[in-house]
C-alpha cells in the first residue's frame, strides 16, 4: 500500500481537494473541542487535516506514504505528521479524544486489528468518524457499466457494513449512527464516484491517476476502452439512459459514527 500511495501522491493534491460540505460533515459529526487531540488515519496529502487545523483543533495526520506525508508537511508544521498505519499506532493509550478516517478503511490490512489499534489510543469518551463506501453502495455506481472488473477488484476490497460492525464489536466498539452520502454535483475532491454527475471528469488522466481504483486496480484496455466507450455514448446521449438505470436510494457513500461500548 506504501508503495501504491507513493505513486499516486506525485499529483495527489491537483484533484484531490478538501470538500467543503464533506469536510463540514465531518466536523460536525465529530464534534471536536479545542482542548482535544484528535487522529486522521490515512491522512494522505492532510487536505482535510489542515483544515481542522485552521479551524484551530489539534491533529495528528497518520499515513503509510512517504511522499503523501511530504507533501503534507510542506506549508504546514502545527500537526504532528506521523508515517504508520491504523494496525500499528505509535501512540499512549487513551491519548485521543477522536478520530476520522476518509476512504482509507478498505486499504488496512486487517480490519479487527486497526480497530483494537484505535480502541486502544482512544479515551472512553472518543468517537471515530469513518467516510467510506459499502459494496451495496458500489454496485450502484453506473460506471460499473464502462470499467466492471476495475468496480470488481474495487468492491472486492471493501469491507460490508456487517463485516465492520462484528469487527467493531470484537473491540467494544459500535456504530452509533450511520449516514449516506450522495454526490454532488460541486464536488471538490475527485475520488472514485465523484465523475457521478459530470462523465467528462473520467477522461482526465490526471482525475484517474489520482483515484487508487483508476491507478492500481484497472488494467489499461479496460480503461481505454471503458473511456471509448463512454465518449460514444455521451456523443449519442446513451449515457443519459446508463446513468438514470443505476439510480438508487443507497446512497454513494456513507458515513460511520462510532463509539466506544460502555
Amino acid at each position: 500500500m506504501q508503495e501504491k500511495y507513493d505513486l499516486i501522491g506525485a499529483g495527489y493534491n491537483t484533484t484531490r481537494k478538501a470538500d467543503p460540505y464533506l469536510f463540514n460533515r465531518l466536523h460536525d459529526l465529530l464534534s471536536p473541542s479545542k482542548e482535544g487531540t484528535y487522529l486522521d488515519i490515512g491522512c494522505g496529502t492532510g487536505n482535510y487535516t489542515k483544515l481542522f487545523d485552521k479551524k484551530g483543533y489539534q491533529f495528528i495526520g497518520v499515513d503509510p506514504s512517504q511522499e503523501m506525508l511530504k507533501k503534507a508537511r510542506s506549508g504546514n508544521h502545527s500537526v504532528s505528521w506521523k508515517i504508520g498505519n491504523a494496525e500499528n499506532l505509535d501512540l499512549l493509550p487513551n491519548s485521543i479524544d477522536g478520530s476520522i478516517a476518509s476512504l482509507t478503511l478498505h486499504h488496512w490490512h486487517d480490519l479487527t486489528q486497526g480497530f483494537a489499534s484505535l480502541r486502544r489510543v482512544l479515551k472512553p469518551e472518543g468517537k471515530i468518524v469513518i467516510f467510506t463506501a459499502t459494496p451495496i453502495q458500489m454496485k450502484g455506481y453506473w460506471i460499473n457499466h464502462y470499467f466492471p472488473e476495475m468496480l470488481r477488484d474495487s468492491i472486492r476490497q471493501m469491507p460490508s457494513l456487517e463485516t465492520i460492525k462484528n469487527s467493531l464489536k470484537n473491540n467494544q466498539l459500535y456504530i452509533e449512527k450511520t449516514e449516506k452520502y450522495f454526490v454532488q454535483p460541486d464536488l471538490e475532491d475527485f475520488f472514485l464516484y465523484a465523475g457521478k454527475h459530470n462523465p467528462k471528469l473520467y477522461f482526465e488522466p490526471k482525475i484517474r491517476q489520482g483515484i487508487s481504483s483508476f491507478s492500481s486496480l484497472s488494467n489499461a484496455s479496460e480503461v481505454t476502452i471503458g473511456l471509448d466507450s463512454l465518449q460514444k455514448d455521451i456523443q449519442s446521449h446513451k449515457i443519459n439512459d446508463i446513468i438514470k438505470s443505476y439510480e438508487n436510494t443507497n446512497g454513494d457513500y456513507i458515513f460511520l459514527v462510532i463509539k466506544t461500548i460502555d
